[in-house]
């Protein structure tokens, strides 16, 4: 954990967020500001700044964080799509240094995002 990470505090209880989902690798829960009907978050509960850190080591934990999402995505009934988005780094629009994966879907995606 970090100790200045906003989502590290959020895993361990420090700031509260509308948890849709944990384990004992990762925690979903709701955007604070959604840019779609369903926005969620799906965080590592291990400190990882962004995919420009991550490690080989990292792969089972990155494929577990992608099932969970696309299960998520199934008990929200987003069968006509949805978009996984990882932000890295600065210039690919990353706020939290904390590795995340947004779901976004209940509407038509438009491309390219921005």
């Amino acid at each position: 954990m970090s100790a200045d990470c906003l989502f590290c505090k959020i895993v361990e209880g420090k700031i509260p967020a509308k948890r849709i989902f944990e384990d004992e690798l990762s925690l979903c829960f709701a955007d604070i500001n959604p840019q779609a009907p369903t926005h969620l978050l799906i965080i590592p509960k291990v400190h990882i700044a962004s995919t420009a850190q991550a490690e080989q080591e990292h792969a089972p934990l990155l494929g577990h964080m992608v099932a969970k999402a696309a299960e998520l995505a199934r008990g929200a009934g987003l069968d006509g799509g949805y978009r996984i988005v990882i932000n890295t780094g600065v210039d690919g629009g990353q706020t939290v240094d904390h590795l995340h994966l947004h779901l976004l879907g209940g509407r038509h995606m438009t491309w390219p995002p921005g």
